[in-house]
């Protein structure tokens, strides 16, 4: 089955929501989320709707393009963090991932001449040749397109992998410098970090730092308003993430 990549539009808040949307459309029984809270989710966060966290989505300027791959059933799991990167990033497009089809209008964005591809993964699964650490900028005024491989573990270096289409693109390789603040799923490695923590350290790396910043606060509190449902337990908007969330959003 095909998932179109589409980017925001005004009927969907953006592009995980609407593939989220084709997704669901062709589901055969209802996708029930494993240790989410009970209840009616909000349609523009996922979360429950006592702890909705829409009306504190940034509204950042970024000058680069995320293109999220997600595996079959990621867009339907409200811990999924691509979500967050689609709310902050506004040239955020995503389409889901099969092995044997590949969408026509992720090729077409591909071959975008707008667009510089890096597909970011970890060094140790690319040819050397492909490694970089860093985006270059060139004088053809091109703008880095960050290709994130959205699922589990597995599931990404299945993506990698299988992926014929961006076997020509440079991988670039990052350095965390701390461990995953991630505490939504259980993850092979703390190493590992989940996809909003890469999109911000690409947007980091490209110097919109503002968004960085925007994005890292984003995921700190959508990550409390999630397990504070789970607890069913009030969020303190005044507490330090919201605040910090704040600061980023208003920076000048």
């Amino acid at each position: 089955m095909q998932c179109s990549g589409i980017a925001v539009t005004v009927d969907l808040p953006h592009a995980v929501a609407r593939l989220r949307a084709a997704r669901l459309a062709r589901s055969v029984k209802p996708f029930l989320a494993r240790g989410g809270p009970k209840g009616e989710r909000c349609n523009g966060c996922r979360l429950l709707s006592t702890h909705c966290l829409c009306t504190l989505r940034p509204d950042v300027p970024t000058r680069v393009g995320m293109c999220l791959l997600m595996a079959d059933i990621e867009p339907l799991k409200p811990s999924n963090t691509g979500w967050l990167i689609a709310d902050v990033v506004a040239d955020t497009f995503a389409f889901g991932w099969a092995r044997t089809e590949v969408d026509p209008a992720l090729l077409a964005l591909l071959s975008d001449p707008q667009w510089q591809p890096y597909v970011v993964f970890p060094r140790e699964f690319a040819d050397d040749a492909r490694v970089v650490h860093e985006v270059t900028h060139n004088n053809d005024n091109k703008r880095p397109l960050f290709i994130l491989l959205d699922g589990t573990w597995d599931e990404a270096r299945k993506m990698f992998r299988k992926s014929p289409y961006l076997q020509n693109f440079p991988v670039l390789s990052l350095h965390p410098e701390q461990l995953s603040r991630y505490k939504l799923r259980r993850a092979q490695s703390e190493a590992h970090l989940c996809t909003a923590e890469v999109g911000a350290m690409c947007l980091a790396l490209t110097e919109d730092t503002q968004a960085a910043e925007a994005l890292n606060a984003y995921f700190d509190v959508f990550t409390e308003h999630y397990l504070k449902a789970k607890q069913q337990l009030p969020v303190d908007l005044a507490d330090d993430v919201h605040l910090r969330l704040q600061a980023a959003t208003h920076a000048v």
